[in-house]
């Protein structure tokens, strides 16, 4: 149902204050990405405050029968800063109807809530996105950023479609119990911060800008970030003697993690696409995964991120 990479459009509104990216450049972004059999478009109700829906609703009109699109709804954000979760039912039938409105659809294909945060049973959140399902307003039900035993309760409940997670070469945490846990129940998985927030791209030097939002995490701090780089060193050899860069390469890997897993890859720009459509391509021996794989073993990368929330 849905092509093996996604496009997220969060970058394509303002989330956390800031301006806005050219609206004509994020639209033709989306047509030339369905135009190439991306058919898997990203959002969130929060991004940009709906911005982001509509823009979307702009790009596929006319259109519609050529995209998938998942919705996350849930964080509240005021002034450009998250100040909560809200997953009670009576909210999550009023989220759903302000985005199929801003969309201009009828249904939405993937809705879930973006977080669990424990201030609502899962059996209420599960429940009433069912009885969207029932009222025709919601295709497949979807969770984002849960943990494993999260996971089974919800599909307990009703038959969970995704799994939306960080996933990376950095990232593997989830290698432990939650990945195994969607294989065995079904679930597709949406993995993004492919690049775990630009460390793998290979651009990154130490020290950081004062001004960059990832001092905040210890990963991107003083020694952690020395240790780190050379780690990201062996990942841009690799894509030197490849022809591809580490974003690439990066991409490429969690592709190859296994056939239920779509990387999710943000882009406000067409001149992206070429580069992020070619890395779905990329085939790595049985050596180079093992370097990879021990290069980047669970715990090689040190300090944390939001995601180990």
């Amino acid at each position: 149902m849905v092509s093996k990479l996604g496009l997220g459009c969060m970058r394509m509104s303002s989330v956390w204050g800031g301006s806005t990216p050219d609206e004509a450049e994020s639209i033709a972004t989306i047509r030339q990405a369905l135009d190439n059999g991306i058919n898997f478009l990203n959002t969130g109700d929060f991004y940009g405050a709906g911005h982001n829906e509509m823009l979307i609703g702009k790009a596929i009109k006319g259109r519609r029968e050529d995209a998938f699109i998942s919705v996350k709804f849930g964080a509240i954000f005021h002034n450009g800063q998250w100040i909560g979760m809200d997953l009670r039912p009576v909210a999550i039938k009023n989220f759903v109807n302000y985005s199929l409105t801003r969309l201009g659809i009828e249904t939405i294909d993937l809705y879930q809530p973006s977080r669990m945060d424990g201030s609502v049973p899962i059996e209420d959140i599960i429940g009433t996105i069912a009885g969207l399902v029932k009222e025709g307003k919601v295709r497949h039900i979807g969770v984002s950023e849960i943990t494993t035993d999260q996971l089974r309760k919800a599909n307990n409940i009703y038959p969970i479609s995704a799994l939306e997670i960080g996933y990376s070469l950095a990232d593997r945490q989830i290698e432990e119990d939650l990945l195994p846990a969607a294989r065995e129940l079904g679930i597709g998985v949406i993995a993004f911060a492919n690049t775990a927030e630009g460390l793998l791209s290979g651009d990154l030097q130490s020290p950081l800008s004062e001004n960059d939002y990832r001092n905040h995490f210890s990963r991107f701090k003083s020694e952690n970030l020395i240790h780190n780089l050379e780690k990201v060193e062996v990942l841009k050899q690799m894509a030197l003697r490849k022809g591809f860069t580490p974003t690439q390469l990066a991409i490429a890997w969690v592709k190859e993690q296994g056939k239920n897993i779509m990387p999710l890859v943000s882009m406000s720009r067409r001149s992206r696409l070429p580069e992020n459509i070619s890395a779905m391509e990329i085939i790595f021996t049985p050596e180079e995964m093992n370097i990879l794989n021990t290069t980047f073993a669970i715990g090689a990368i040190k300090g944390g991120t939001y995601l180990q929330r």
